[in-house]
Order: structure tokens, then sequence, then C-alpha cells
């Protein structure tokens, strides 16, 4: 089983900067992706960065002012967030894929979300 926490969120305000951490534990073999995903009530949780391998996706709303990073080992994701507006106030949900084996199985987990509220 692999779990994953997160911790960072808080509130700030408009332009201020934030610094989530994702850490993976667990039955890991191999972390083939790692990212950020938000949601905010009523709305369709939606991919925020995404890092696999060489790969970086960004949302085109936070290109340029989020950043994701892995730490060495691999097992902690971070999201760099600078000149947060108020419209990225959500709840932040890391996300973790790959492989408890050598041959599997595969796995695909999701973190308990972090609370980040961005005011005016």
């Amino acid at each position: 089983q692999v779990q994953l926490v997160e911790s960072g969120g808080d509130k700030v305000q408009s332009g201020g900067s934030l610094r989530l951490s994702c850490v993976a534990s667990g039955n890991i073999f191999s972390l083939n992706a790692m990212g950020w995903y938000r949601q905010t009530p009523g709305k369709e949780r939606e991919l925020v960065a995404s890092s696999s391998g060489d790969n970086t996706v960004y949302a085109p709303s936070v290109k340029g002012r989020f950043t994701i990073s892995r730490d060495v080992g691999e097992t902690t994701v971070y999201l760099q967030m600078n000149s947060l507006k108020p419209e990225d106030t959500a709840v932040y949900f890391c996300n973790a894929a790959g492989y408890s084996g050598y041959e599997g199985p595969h796995f695909e987990v999701w973190g308990q979300g972090t609370l980040v509220t961005v005011s005016s």
C-alpha cells in the first residue's frame, strides 16, 4: 500500500508565495509520475502540474508562476507557488502513479488534500 501526505497549505494574501510538499511512502518500487491537482466546490478536479521523468506539464493558468520539482530520491514532490491570485484558492491534491514491484502491480494514489486560500 502506498500513502501520500501533503503539507504546506495556508492562507496568504494575493501576490504571496507558498510551497506545498507531498511525501510518498509504502510499498514503492518505482514512482513514474507525481503531480498536483486542485479542486474548488462544484468544480471538477483539475491538473495544476505534473512531473514524469524529464517531462513537466503545467496548466496554462499557473505557467510561469508555479514550479513543480522532486527530491533526489523522487519520493517527494513540491509545488512552489508564486504570485498567488485569489483564483488559486482551492484544495490541492497530490497524485502519484507507479509500481509496487518489478513486474507490478501498478498503483495510482491520492493524498488527502491541503487547503490553499488566497485573499485579495
